[in-house]
Protein backbone atom coordinates (compact mmCIF):
# COMPACT_ATOMS: atom_id res chain seq x y z
CA UNK A 1 0.00 0.00 0.00
CA UNK A 2 1.65 3.29 -1.04
CA UNK A 3 1.54 6.16 1.72
CA UNK A 4 -0.18 8.26 -0.54
CA UNK A 5 -2.98 7.63 -2.57
CA UNK A 6 -4.37 9.52 -5.86
CA UNK A 7 -6.51 11.76 -3.81
CA UNK A 8 -3.56 13.07 -1.53
CA UNK A 9 -4.87 11.20 1.76
CA UNK A 10 -1.78 9.79 3.53
CA UNK A 11 -2.78 6.32 4.05
CA UNK A 12 -6.04 6.70 2.52
CA UNK A 13 -7.32 8.64 6.13
CA UNK A 14 -5.90 11.77 6.36
CA UNK A 15 -5.53 15.04 3.61
CA UNK A 16 -1.90 15.99 2.94
CA UNK A 17 -3.10 19.60 2.76
CA UNK A 18 -5.04 19.28 5.98
CA UNK A 19 -2.12 17.82 7.39
CA UNK A 20 0.33 21.03 6.45
CA UNK A 21 -2.13 23.04 7.79
CA UNK A 22 -2.21 21.44 11.28
CA UNK A 23 1.38 21.35 11.55
CA UNK A 24 1.87 25.55 10.27
CA UNK A 25 -0.92 26.38 13.10
CA UNK A 26 0.99 23.89 15.94
CA UNK A 27 4.33 25.46 15.06
CA UNK A 28 2.51 28.77 15.59
CA UNK A 29 1.15 27.78 18.74
CA UNK A 30 4.43 26.49 20.29
CA UNK A 31 6.66 29.41 19.11
CA UNK A 32 3.83 31.71 21.07
CA UNK A 33 4.27 29.82 24.04
CA UNK A 34 7.82 28.08 24.33
CA UNK A 35 9.69 30.93 22.54
CA UNK A 36 10.38 33.94 24.99
CA UNK A 37 10.17 36.91 23.78
CA UNK A 38 11.59 40.71 25.00
CA UNK A 39 7.91 40.69 26.89
CA UNK A 40 6.80 43.74 28.74
CA UNK A 41 6.62 47.13 27.89
CA UNK A 42 9.33 49.40 29.16
CA UNK A 43 7.22 50.94 32.16
CA UNK A 44 7.72 47.60 33.80
CA UNK A 45 11.04 47.64 33.84
CA UNK A 46 12.49 49.24 36.67
CA UNK A 47 11.62 52.55 39.03
CA UNK A 48 11.52 55.97 38.06
CA UNK A 49 13.99 58.53 39.13
CA UNK A 50 14.06 62.36 38.97
CA UNK A 51 15.07 63.84 35.65
CA UNK A 52 15.27 67.27 33.83
CA UNK A 53 14.47 68.28 30.36
CA UNK A 54 15.68 71.46 28.68
CA UNK A 55 13.68 72.06 25.63
CA UNK A 56 14.22 74.98 23.29
CA UNK A 57 10.80 77.10 21.87
CA UNK A 58 11.56 78.93 19.20
CA UNK A 59 9.06 81.99 17.54
CA UNK A 60 6.46 81.90 20.24
CA UNK A 61 4.06 84.67 19.29
CA UNK A 62 3.38 86.14 22.84
CA UNK A 63 3.13 89.47 23.75
CA UNK A 64 3.61 88.98 27.76
CA UNK A 65 5.77 86.23 28.37
CA UNK A 66 6.71 86.80 32.04
CA UNK A 67 2.66 86.70 33.06
CA UNK A 68 2.19 83.47 30.52
CA UNK A 69 4.92 81.21 31.94
CA UNK A 70 6.65 80.94 35.08
CA UNK A 71 9.10 78.87 36.90
CA UNK A 72 6.98 76.53 39.06
CA UNK A 73 4.09 76.14 36.94
CA UNK A 74 3.01 72.59 36.12
CA UNK A 75 2.49 71.52 32.30
CA UNK A 76 1.16 68.40 30.84
CA UNK A 77 4.02 66.97 28.99
CA UNK A 78 3.30 65.39 25.15
CA UNK A 79 6.16 63.34 23.21
CA UNK A 80 5.37 62.56 19.72
CA UNK A 81 1.79 63.35 20.44
CA UNK A 82 1.15 60.74 22.97
CA UNK A 83 0.48 62.28 26.52
CA UNK A 84 3.34 61.87 28.69
CA UNK A 85 2.16 63.03 32.05
CA UNK A 86 2.74 66.34 34.00
CA UNK A 87 6.04 68.15 34.78
CA UNK A 88 7.28 71.50 36.68
CA UNK A 89 8.62 74.41 34.60
CA UNK A 90 12.06 74.94 37.07
CA UNK A 91 13.68 77.28 35.05
CA UNK A 92 12.22 79.78 31.73
CA UNK A 93 14.84 81.66 30.24
CA UNK A 94 13.69 84.22 27.62
CA UNK A 95 16.49 84.35 24.46
CA UNK A 96 16.63 87.78 23.95
CA UNK A 97 16.82 88.15 19.93
CA UNK A 98 20.31 89.69 18.73
CA UNK A 99 21.66 90.30 14.78
CA UNK A 100 25.07 90.55 14.03
CA UNK A 101 26.95 93.79 12.99
CA UNK A 102 29.92 93.94 10.89
CA UNK A 103 32.70 96.36 12.03
CA UNK A 104 34.97 98.09 10.00
CA UNK A 105 37.81 95.87 11.77
CA UNK A 106 36.12 92.61 10.82
CA UNK A 107 34.35 91.61 14.24
CA UNK A 108 31.04 91.40 14.78
CA UNK A 109 28.87 93.67 17.61
CA UNK A 110 26.30 91.85 18.49
CA UNK A 111 22.82 94.20 18.76
CA UNK A 112 18.95 93.90 20.29
CA UNK A 113 16.75 93.21 17.45
CA UNK A 114 13.93 95.83 17.65
CA UNK A 115 12.14 95.24 14.11
CA UNK A 116 8.25 94.94 15.04
CA UNK A 117 7.71 91.61 14.29
CA UNK A 118 10.34 90.27 16.41
CA UNK A 119 8.93 92.25 19.24
CA UNK A 120 6.15 89.30 19.77
CA UNK A 121 7.66 86.26 18.56
CA UNK A 122 9.81 84.68 21.32
CA UNK A 123 12.33 82.50 22.21
CA UNK A 124 12.38 80.10 25.16
CA UNK A 125 15.24 77.62 26.99
CA UNK A 126 12.69 76.02 29.33
CA UNK A 127 13.94 73.47 32.22
CA UNK A 128 11.29 70.75 32.87
CA UNK A 129 11.54 68.49 35.80
CA UNK A 130 9.53 65.30 36.32
CA UNK A 131 10.27 61.97 36.75
CA UNK A 132 11.56 59.22 34.19
CA UNK A 133 12.92 56.09 33.88
CA UNK A 134 16.64 54.94 33.29
CA UNK A 135 17.44 52.06 30.83
CA UNK A 136 20.75 51.60 29.57
CA UNK A 137 21.70 55.17 30.19
CA UNK A 138 18.58 57.13 27.65
CA UNK A 139 15.94 58.66 29.99
CA UNK A 140 12.45 56.67 29.07
CA UNK A 141 9.24 58.55 29.39
CA UNK A 142 5.61 57.28 29.13
CA UNK A 143 7.86 54.60 26.47
CA UNK A 144 9.27 57.35 24.69
CA UNK A 145 12.76 57.71 24.50
CA UNK A 146 14.01 61.11 25.14
CA UNK A 147 16.60 62.17 22.52
CA UNK A 148 18.29 65.62 21.65
CA UNK A 149 16.44 66.64 19.10
CA UNK A 150 12.85 64.87 19.71
CA UNK A 151 9.94 66.98 19.57
CA UNK A 152 7.74 67.41 22.40
CA UNK A 153 5.04 69.88 23.73
CA UNK A 154 3.75 71.60 26.63
CA UNK A 155 0.11 72.23 27.37
CA UNK A 156 -0.49 74.53 29.85
CA UNK A 157 -3.97 76.16 30.92
CA UNK A 158 -3.34 79.42 28.46
CA UNK A 159 -0.55 78.38 25.75
CA UNK A 160 0.41 74.95 24.19
CA UNK A 161 4.05 75.38 23.11
CA UNK A 162 6.19 72.80 20.40
CA UNK A 163 9.75 72.74 21.00
CA UNK A 164 12.58 70.57 21.02
CA UNK A 165 14.65 68.67 23.35
CA UNK A 166 18.08 70.13 23.63
CA UNK A 167 19.46 68.36 27.29
CA UNK A 168 18.90 65.90 29.22
CA UNK A 169 19.49 64.79 33.09
CA UNK A 170 19.34 62.57 35.57
CA UNK A 171 18.78 63.31 39.23
CA UNK A 172 17.70 67.05 39.81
Amino acid sequence: MAWVDRQGRLWGRISVIDLAALGTVAAVLIGLVVVPGTGGSLAQVGGTQPVEVEVMVRGLSVTRPEALIKAGDKASFIIRNQPAGEVTLKQVVLVPRQFGVPQPDGSVRYLPDTRLQETVSRDFILTLAGRGQVIDGAIVVANNKIKVGVPVELEGPQYTMRGSVMDMRIGS
